[in-house]
């Protein structure tokens, strides 16, 4: 999505995560969206604000008994808790740690503590607030809690808008427990305290107590958001995947893994209409629901975990592929979704979208891909036979877009107030020549026709597989966009040839050196010289030589390190490149490109964001944050199991009996252990060398080991 000039920045923020519900606060676990340069803090469920006010204060307070509690008067003398740790705990867990300086005994070292530990489960956010006491005596203070929700949509949020007045709050005390409540038609918040006083007036909850030398005292608040009409809601609870243990000399990989899959747990989702078929999320906060592409891609990615996640994913999407032809929500039959809302998403700024929409040119190919490459993961025929009349859909729509676009796949934005970008670069100023212009639509994107021919291809061998005709015409219809895509896409500047990124609405190729020729080299449409031609371009330092690929050569007319599309590194985007570099047998640069994401992983607590900075590693000691990037996004953290893929040069055939395995040469990670990998829902565990000898394979039985010639004795 685009991003607006006035959108709030996410960098800094500490982010807890359970789908649909996250929680954005600052680095001390308070969250004030009205504070000056707060970003876009708050307690989210779904597309909905629940607390826009989550603050922790204290004071002394003379008069407190141990276990009393008394109504503490007044905003005078509240002290802040001063932050000194915060961390990631697990899915849907933080801790943070701060201070009571001017409690306690009068020395330089401090003596009372608070430690706050956030658990987020869908729906419900819980806090335990505990106060440590090391001082000489009994310290007695008030614990007070600011708590308020104004209930917005998040459009309004990214918008940059002020936050809206609190809802005025309903107060309760019962059996020694505090309660706060507030809602509307769709969304009610409950907030319960044990052992507060509740103060609806100003919105607070309030603790008075005794700590004793040595000793602390627990505190507890419980957050409950209510939401009956629901679109989307929590996935299942059951693990979606099985969890690899990774070990490699080079132990940035590992923790990137083992935080990216806490990541992906907590982004797990489903619809509120089949709560059984789980997806991902696409990204924290901006794309918080279902998202076709970025939900496939990453399902796509995991396919070594196992085929849960992507049956899940072609279940949801299949169960809204478009039927009728609606240009307002750009529907077309055949055609897969770009995203879902609770309801019309509107930015203020003139991209108005309805609550399905379906203006992504790319994620229809991509869904035959995905049913593809997980029937060679082992996706039993059971479960692909009722999705094959919505493959034969897909498939037609493919058809009817190249004949529609001159047969290439391209689009527009029919309604004028759709995206005006339909690939994954969709920003509206993505698509840019070699000067910096901006070029006109209708576009056919490089990458798009590179999945269309993957798709014709994967949709002939699943057809021919299940006995149903037509496979020969998609062979055909593969081999005429190869020699159309060869005609028309590959143009040439001082360092050589190169396809450009799209074609425009005259025809004109669209020449910006950019990184959308990366996603070709694993589709199939490039001969070898010309995927040679294509790494070439990738490995040059004007595309390379950042934490990860650019998105567009830093020597293009319009390149920016900090442009949305036009100079920025994607994760995924470099781990597509990756994956293609690595099949096509153009190691080195498959392994320039991965320690250039190693790099910047530290910085981000090896929660990768959705892109950052092109600088040059040169240049900057660390990665430049996009300050308005989602993190975590989905497809961010499924890279660091693509890389996996990529490293061990995984690539099985089940149908056929056949496991392949072709590790890219000498690995930038060192020795590499992969165990408790998944195909055909057996366990498969990996061993290569630092060398790029493969020294173990434990395969399921039935799988014949292809490949791996260089196999230790």
């Amino acid at each position: 999505m685009t991003s607006p000039e006035r959108q709030p920045l996410l960098h800094d923020l500490a982010v807890t995560l359970a789908a649909p519900t996250v929680v954005l606060s600052q680095p001390d676990g308070n969250l004030d969206a009205a504070a000056p340069g707060a970003g876009v803090q708050g307690l989210f469920h779904a597309d909905v604000r629940a607390l826009s006010l989550l603050r922790v204060t204290l004071r002394p307070d003379a008069g407190a008994v141990d276990g009393g509690v008394a109504a503490v008067d007044g905003d005078e003398g509240w002290l802040p808790v001063v932050a000194v740790m915060n961390a990631s705990d697990g899915p849907g867990r933080s801790r943070f740690v701060g201070l009571a300086q001017a409690l306690g005994d009068a020395i330089p070292d401090p003596t009372v503590r608070v430690d706050r530990r956030r658990i987020l489960h869908p729906g419900l956010l819980t806090e335990q607030l505990t106060v440590r006491s090391s001082a000489s005596a009994p310290v007695r203070l008030a614990v007070r809690v600011e708590i308020a929700g104004d209930l917005v949509q998040l459009e309004h949020a990214k918008a940059g808008l002020a936050p809206r007045s609190p809802l005025r709050p309903m107060a309760e005390l019962s059996s020694g427990t505090g309660m706060l409540g507030w809602g509307d038609d769709t969304v009610t918040v409950a907030v319960s305290a044990p052992g507060a006083t509740p103060d609806a007036e100003r919105s607070t909850l309030t603790w008075t107590l005794t700590v004793a030398p040595g000793e602390s005292v627990d505190l507890h608040l419980a957050v409950e958001i209510t939401e009956p009409d629901a679109v989307v809601t929590a996935a299942d609870p059951r693990p979606t995947w099985q969890r690899p243990e990774v070990t490699a000399d080079d132990r940035r990989l590992p923790a990137l893994v083992a935080q990216s899959l806490d990541d992906l747990h907590s982004l797990r989702m489903a619809m509120a209409a089949s709560p059984g078929d789980t997806f991902l999320a696409a990204g924290v906060p901006w794309f918080f629901t279902l998202f076709g592409r970025d939900s496939l891609w990453a399902a796509r990615m995991l396919l070594p975990l196992g085929t849960d996640l992507a049956l899940g994913t072609l279940r949801t999407l299949a169960a809204q592929q478009g039927t009728r032809t609606d240009p307002a929500a750009e529907e077309e039959p055949g055609k897969i979704l770009h995203e879902v809302r609770r309801g019309v998403f509107d930015d203020g700024m003139g991209l108005r979208l309805p609550p399905v929409y379906y203006g992504t040119v790319d994620a229809t190919p991509l869904w035959i891909c995905l049913l593809h490459d997980a029937w060679r993961w082992g996706l039993p025929a059971a479960d692909i036979e009722p999705l094959l009349p919505a493959l034969k859909a897909a498939l037609g729509w493919i058809d009817a877009a190249a004949r529609t676009g001159d047969g290439f796949l391209s689009y527009i934005d029919h309604s004028g107030t759709g995206l005006a970008n339909q690939g994954w670069k969709d920003s509206a100023d993505a698509a840019r020549f070699a000067d910096g212009s901006l070029a006109e639509a209708p576009l056919a994107l490089a990458e798009v026709q590179g999945y269309a021919y993957e798709a014709a291809l994967a949709g002939a061998a699943l057809l021919d597989a299940f006995g149903l005709p037509d496979g020969e015409h998609w062979r055909t219809f593969a081999a005429g966009l190869a020699d159309r895509f060869r005609a028309r896409f590959w143009v040439s500047d001082q360092q050589g040839p190169y396809p450009a990124m799209a074609l425009d609405g005259s025809g004109r190729p669209v020449d910006a050196v950019a990184s959308n020729m990366g996603h070709l080299l694993a589709t199939g449409i490039l001969n070898a010289d010309e995927s040679a031609a294509v790494a070439a371009r990738l490995a040059a330092p004007d595309m390379s030589d950042a934490y990860g690929l650019r998105t567009m050569s830093s020597r293009s007319g319009g390149y920016g390190p900090l442009r949305y599309h036009c100079g920025t590194v994607w994760p995924h985007d470099t781990a597509i490149a990756v994956t293609g570099l690595a099949r096509s047998g153009h190691t080195e640069a498959a392994a320039r490109l991965v320690e250039g994401i190693l790099d910047a992983a530290p910085a981000f607590d090896y929660r990768l964001p959705e892109l950052w900075g092109g600088d040059a590693r040169t240049d900057t000691p660390a990665p430049v944050p996009y300050p308005a990037a989602c993190r975590p996004q989905a497809w961010s953290a499924a890279a660091a199991v693509a890389f996996l893929t990529a490293l061990t040069g995984l690539d099985p055939d089940v149908p056929a009996g056949r496991l392949h395995l072709r590790p890219t040469g000498p690995l930038p990670v060192g020795a590499l252990t992969v165990a408790g990998l998944t195909v055909a829902g057996e366990r498969l565990d990996v061993a290569v060398g630092s060398d790029g000898r493969v020294e173990s394979v434990t395969a399921p039985g039935g799988l014949v080991v292809e490949g791996h010639a260089a196999l230790r004795a």
